[in-house]
């Protein structure tokens, strides 16, 4: 399920907003490589691709939040936390199943609900907030 950031996904802050469309892109080449049975090596790299900069893009988006003194920051954090979680997890699976190519099809879905939920329901507020300092 390839899809693409999309303007109604801005959270008006560009930095955050930057690091979604590279998040979309990446998730979409790991879904690409796995319908087209690409090596395990290339999806492992992609994982950790994935698993590297979702903890960085967090780390920045948190810090944004702590200098702007964003509320609802704590829920954030939770939100994060249990994604990364998934992430792990999703990786487990995948190294346990010897790189199969149905799991990261699948997984490739729930990474790409997860963003357009998350940012849609969360991250959205933090630039509405922003705009009112």
């Amino acid at each position: 399920m390839a899809i693409g950031w999309t303007p109604d996904l801005s959270v008006g802050v560009e930095r955050i907003d930057d690091q979604h469309k590279i998040w979309f892109d990446k998730a979409n080449q790991l879904f690409e490589a796995g319908k087209q049975g690409k090596s395990r090596e290339y999806i492992v790299q992609m994982l950790d691709f994935l698993d590297d900069y979702t903890k960085q893009h967090f780390k920045d988006e948190e810090k944004y939040m702590n200098s702007i003194k964003y509320p609802q920051i704590d829920a954030q954090q939770k939100m994060h936390a249990s994604f990364i979680e998934e992430l792990d997890k999703l990786r487990k699976e995948y190294d346990a199943s010897g790189g199969n190519v149905s799991l990261i099809i699948n997984a490739n879905q729930m990474i790409i609900n997860w963003l357009t939920n998350h940012i849609s329901s969360m991250d959205k507020k933090i630039g509405a907030y922003a705009k009112t300092l």
